[in-house]
């Protein structure tokens, strides 16, 4: 069988060993240390915000900003639907009523047409969403000067979910810097990863004091062990952060790389009836964490998404669909939802293609030569 090629896998630098020794010279092994520090301060001076809390995952920092904006039981939160559960779960945490919206065309992120329908309409029901949170969908950019023109009207927080968009911007801005709060992933199929970790930025100080204290088991300042809040379990690890140290480092070569990946996609497949590619509107920059494309089964003689990552996979090459939107999801049936079905048909005909910053150009050859032979079983038109 033929080498894996995976649809995103780590990718080293090589100075992460470096700071990890570092970090087990010193005896810095327990959670928090001088490389939870410098790691802070690399995320804050990268994405121009101000403050950031080192933590574990990206689900724990969108848990912290719920909790900061003061999210309780009962109260709704509006969010994406298309994106990943981790966007989503954290509002159930605190047993509040996620609110989902559809995606747009332009970027598969959150509708603001919708989201402006889904707030009048909660108004209109007597319940002021508490937060929004939108998605930058495989590193491309939501529409955010819309979502927080409207956000600004009816007065309610954002939290943007920038996991999958590290380096990515619209006319220059960073991701994450855009909302209240931002959240990052570093987790191990990210554009940098710690292993597993995230991290919640922000210009607002308090907000992140309080997060960290959370984060850290609520501990009060005591000699015992006195603890007058709920806290969590959330802080990253030394370790850890001395691998987002290194990964830090090498941050624009990933992204550099990622976007040629797109390009050579694009150049080879784009020619291929009924294949097509997310381009960014005027102004924005995706890291192009995961390239992406959409299958139209009318043009390719009946030739599905689900038939190209099958025919992949027997070639022991990762794809994988489109994210399934929350509101399809089981555990979120009942919640409400507003939309038109856009994000239901970009789950039915996308696909996610191998995208690491570490492939090499005959894995990509491999991967289009093989869309390309399936292709040519059927006989769709391929020009050029």
């Amino acid at each position: 069988m033929n080498s894996k090629i995976w649809l995103s896998s780590p990718h080293m630098g090589g100075n992460e060993q470096k700071y990890v020794n570092e970090a087990f010279e010193t005896n810095w092994i327990a959670p928090l240390g001088p490389h939870v520090d410098g790691f802070e301060k690399d995320l804050s001076a990268y994405t121009d915000v101000k403050h950031a809390a080192a933590l574990s995952s990206g689900t724990a920092a969108i848990h912290l900003a719920l909790i900061m904006l003061g999210v309780q039981a009962g109260d709704e939160v509006i969010c994406q639907s298309m994106t990943f559960s981790a966007s989503a779960n954290p509002i159930a945490y605190l047993g509040a009523v996620p609110v989902f919206i559809d995606s747009e065309t332009d970027t598969w992120n959150m509708c603001p047409v919708f989201l402006l329908k889904a707030i009048k309409d909660r108004l209109a029901k007597g319940k002021k969403p508490k937060a929004i949170i939108p998605v930058h969908l495989y590193g491309m950019p939501a529409k955010m000067d819309e979502i927080l023109a409207i956000a600004k009207e009816y007065d309610i927080p954002v939290v943007e979910d920038a996991a999958e968009a590290l380096g990515s911007s619209i006319n220059g801005k960073s991701a994450g810097s855009f909302g209240t709060l931002g959240i990052l992933s570093f987790n191990g199929n990210k554009i940098i990863t710690t292993s597993g970790g995230g991290a919640l930025i922000s210009d607002n100080e308090d907000f992140i004091k309080k997060s960290r204290f959370l984060a850290t088991q609520a501990r009060d300042a005591a000699p015992h062990y006195q603890h007058s809040e709920i806290g969590y379990n959330y802080r990253m690890s030394n370790v850890c952060a001395a691998i987002g140290r290194g990964q830090m480092e090498v941050l624009d070569d990933h992204i550099d790389n990622r976007r040629a990946n797109f390009e050579f996609y694009k150049n080879e497949l784009s020619s291929i009836d009924g294949i097509t590619f997310l381009e960014e509107p005027e102004g924005y920059r995706s890291n192009r964490w995961l390239s992406t494309i959409l299958i139209d089964p009318k043009l390719t003689d009946g030739i599905t998404r689900e038939d190209i990552r099958l025919d992949l996979e027997k070639d022991n090459i990762e794809s994988r669909p489109l994210w399934k939107p929350m509101h399809l999801q089981p555990v979120f049936e009942n919640s409400p939802y507003y939309g038109n079905g856009i994000s239901e048909e970009l789950f039915k005909n996308g696909l996610c293609i191998p995208s690491g910053s570490n492939l090499e150009r005959q894995d990509l050859e491999r991967v289009v030569g093989k869309i390309k032979n399936l292709m040519c079983t059927r006989k769709i038109p391929i020009s050029g």
